[in-house]
């Protein structure tokens, strides 16, 4: 038994418009790469590529995550939002790693780098970048999905940052290790970041309670209610990012299953975990049992 819940904006004609300004700028700097052999410009663009799939990922988890409920796929696909979460981060990982090897190379092995045209390119990847970084922002938090996208969209645009202050310093300083430099720049802020969505996917496909919830305070709290005498087998789990349900099995006292008082009980267990806690759980399902049943009850878990 349970309250119903509501579907949150996907996020998708930003998520559209995103993808082709990023998709545009992958073409773009992988050009700017051949012309001037930076691993600086190249991995940026490597990030990019993984922007482009990352936000199409994300596109289509957008499309499809909130599909209606069927007999098959009892919650819908709303988890898809969390695997292409994952997904999304595993490819960051990937070209974080990556640049860290290739960057550490490179700082003993400098090669010649174009920088002038490093320059021009790193400026069109910061331009491109902020336009993609405009369109998500308003919705970055609607959800797992959102959230990853805008991740990969802020650390290209630093990315690009990093391009461009390594090609000033090249061109004032002749200091060619500067590509290599900003190269390890973009890693150290791409991997803690994919590290932090990774954990995060894992912890709602492992179903852990959610951040910020306590569950002995949402024990107390429905002990609280008049006529309930215990809690046990209480879960607060979520379906994706922005869906927390709560279950649990609540004992009352005995005369609430005869004088018809159940019904008024549900409403107001219902109401404690939707509107009580920082995290507002509007499905909940709760299975009352008596108080006598207890004794028959021997196997359990909180």
């Amino acid at each position: 038994m349970g309250t119903g819940h509501h579907h949150g904006d996907t996020g998708r004609p930003r998520l559209a418009v995103a993808f082709g300004i990023i998709a545009a700028l992958v073409v773009t700097q992988a050009v700017g790469t051949i012309i001037t052999g930076s691993l600086a410009l190249l991995v940026d663009t490597a990030h990019m590529i993984t922007d482009a799939g990352g936000l199409l990922l994300a596109l289509v988890a957008a499309t499809v995550m909130h599909r209606p409920v069927s007999d098959r796929y009892t919650w819908g696909l709303r988890r898809t939002e969390v695997l292409s979460a994952m997904l999304q981060a595993g490819l960051l990982l990937g070209v974080g790693v990556f640049a860290l090897v290739e960057g550490i190379r490179r700082l003993v092995e400098p090669p010649p780098v174009a920088a002038e045209s490093l320059l021009v390119f790193g400026v069109i990847g910061l331009a491109a970048n902020i336009a993609a970084m405009v369109v998500l922002a308003s919705h970055r938090r609607a959800n797992l999905n959102m959230q990853a996208a805008f991740i990969e969209v802020l650390a290209d645009a630093l990315g690009s940052v990093a391009v461009i202050v390594s090609a000033v310093l090249m061109q004032t300083l002749g200091w060619n290790r500067a590509d290599a430099v900003a190269a390890l720049v973009i890693a150290a802020m791409i991997i803690p970041r994919t590290a932090a969505l990774l954990r995060e996917s894992f912890g709602i496909l492992l179903e852990n309670t959610p951040k910020g919830v306590d569950l002995d305070d949402i024990r107390a709290h429905i002990i609280e209610v008049p006529h309930v005498v215990g809690v046990h087998d209480l879960h607060v789990t979520r379906i994706s990012s922005d869906l927390p349900v709560l279950t649990a099995h609540v004992v009352v006292e005995d005369g609430c299953f005869t004088d018809g008082h159940t019904a008024q009980m549900l409403a107001q267990l219902q109401s404690c975990v939707a509107e009580h806690f920082e995290l507002s759980i509007e499905h909940s399902t709760f299975q009352i049992e008596p108080e006598s049943n207890r004794v028959r009850e021997n196997v359990h878990h909180d």
